[in-house]
């Protein structure tokens, strides 16, 4: 059955107040044309939907099973309009990053405690993948913004990216399992000992791979995980060298120290990312401000 929208809500109001004339000054038309809609919305469902007298209107036992189920749906769309306005005025909404474990951990924290508490109304919905695939899910438009290491062979030339914080790749060892603070040690040197990284998944992996490549090395890591945490866990008791982000080592830690290298390692950027062909909500565009402002506190 056809029936025009501007119609039900006509009825809702009439319902809702059981007065015509109430009805009237909410929807800012006449009384007349509120009767008339009530009347062709009684044409169209074949059925009376309120009893009228000099003094009072009420609902007839169809319009009462009417109005059951225009009240709830009404109240929806309601809702919908009040939080799509919430969202442009930064009091709701959601904010939508995607990011991986140890930027979340080790970087985006701060951030999170500072914009929640700036818009304690918009939502923070988090997703956790490796910074690969945190850019294809910007791609597919299931966040709104990523904070990700560059360079980062998922990012597409049709995302906007903001440099947010430089950071330097290191080494890390237990000096008790590999006595080494003293040497000054080459990549070639490197290859000598367990190297222990983050997958081939990884930007990590793709930077540290990309580096030995350019010297004409071959590496072939001894251990690989998804976790720079237990890459540090594991550093610490010994069992390799880990390669991890400078900015996720402890800054007290006597457990382990930084391998001094002949080459100069290149330094990465983290970055943050949203779509230029989709609309940037305005709870992510003051989260990207937030980054670039430097400090969270």
């Amino acid at each position: 059955m056809d029936v025009n929208y501007e119609l039900y809500k006509v009825f809702y109001y009439v319902a809702k107040t059981l007065s015509f004339s109430d009805a009237s000054r909410h929807l800012y038309i006449s009384q007349s044309a509120v009767s008339q809609s009530v009347k062709t919305l009684e044409k169209k469902l074949g059925q009376t939907l309120f009893v009228r007298s000099t003094k009072r209107v009420s609902l007839t036992p169809a319009g009462e099973i009417l109005f059951k189920h225009i009240e709830p749906a009404m109240n929806l769309i309601q809702k919908g309009e009040a939080q799509l306005m919430d969202a442009s005025t930064l009091s709701g909404g959601q904010l939508r990053i995607a990011a991986s474990d140890t930027i979340c951990r080790y970087f985006l924290v701060p951030y999170f405690n500072k914009f929640h508490s700036a818009y304690p109304g918009i939502h923070i919905k988090v997703t956790n993948s490796t910074s690969i695939d945190c850019a294809h899910i910007l791609e597919n438009g299931q966040v709104d913004v990523i904070v990700t290491n560059y360079p980062n062979s998922g990012l597409q030339s049709t995302q906007n990216i903001r440099p947010i914080h430089e950071f330097h790749d290191v080494f890390i060892a237990s000096p008790s399992h590999f006595p080494l603070q003293d040497k000054c040690l080459s990549l070639e040197e490197l290859l000598n000992y367990p190297i222990m990284m983050l997958d081939r998944r990884s930007t990590t992996s793709e930077f540290l791979h990309s580096i030995f490549q350019n010297s004409h090395l071959d590496l072939a890591p001894e251990i690989e995980l998804n976790s720079n945490d237990l890459l540090i866990d594991l550093a610490r008791i010994g069992l390799g060298i880990a390669f991890v982000p400078d900015y996720c080592i402890p800054s007290e830690d006597d457990g382990l120290f930084v391998l001094k290298l002949k080459e100069e390692l290149p330094s990465r950027k983290l970055v943050a990312a949203c779509s230029e062909s989709l609309p940037v909500p305005p709870a992510a565009r003051q989260f990207m401000d937030m980054l670039s402002s430097g400090q969270p506190t």
